[in-house]
């Protein structure tokens, strides 16, 4: 499986998927990585390992659709697979969603449909449940309503911060990320 991965910050999720193909866990190539934010530890890390990288800047362009026409040109120039949001934090548009239906993979820090959004901990923690997790999704126009591919609880504890509670979402949401990756892998392949 051949794929193209989007981040925005530091990059752990791209890191758990570097760490697999290199261990041999995974069965994929990642053609390049890229950027809505120029030097992110991200694009670090996709150097360190040897991969292509790009950097498309929301603020090299004069409006948000030129800005997702670009990047969409520059992510369909790898024909990959699939196209992998690994903490990208920017909401991409239909058309860029059209353009890769049933290709574009993300992942979000709660139990969806519950708690969509970018604060998907905090929204968890203030409502007070006991029970939330990380969902691996397929990315269609609205925000976090994809279909869903897999899903893992995490336990709320009862001293929980939002950073430690995030904390622990992380450390599943990497070990979720690859085995659905595996498992879109062994029916692309």
């Amino acid at each position: 499986m051949r794929i193209v991965v989007l981040v925005s910050g530091s990059g752990t999720n791209l890191q758990a998927v570097i760490d697999a193909v290199k261990a041999g866990e995974l069965d994929a190539e990642i053609l390049a990585v890229g950027s809505d934010v120029p030097g992110c530890l991200g694009l670090e890390r996709a150097e360190k390992a040897g991969i292509e990288t790009f950097t498309c800047a929301p603020a090299d362009f004069t409006s948000r659709p030129e800005w997702n026409r670009a990047l969409q040109a520059r992510v369909a120039e790898y024909a990959s697979d699939l196209v992998l949001l690994a903490g990208f934090m920017r909401i991409l548009d239909a058309e860029f969603v059209e353009a890769f239906e049933g290709r574009l993979v993300n992942t979000h820090p709660a139990l969806l449909p519950s708690f969509p959004g970018a604060h998907g901990v905090r929204d968890a923690l203030a409502h007070g449940v006991k029970i939330t997790g990380v969902t691996v999704h397929l990315v269609d126009s609205g925000v976090d309503t994809g279909p869903i591919l897999a899903q893992a609880a995490v336990p709320v504890l009862e001293d929980d911060t939002q950073e430690s509670l995030h904390e622990r979402i992380k450390v599943e949401e990497r070990k979720l990320l690859v085995q659905t990756l595996n498992a879109l892998s062994a029916s692309i392949g």
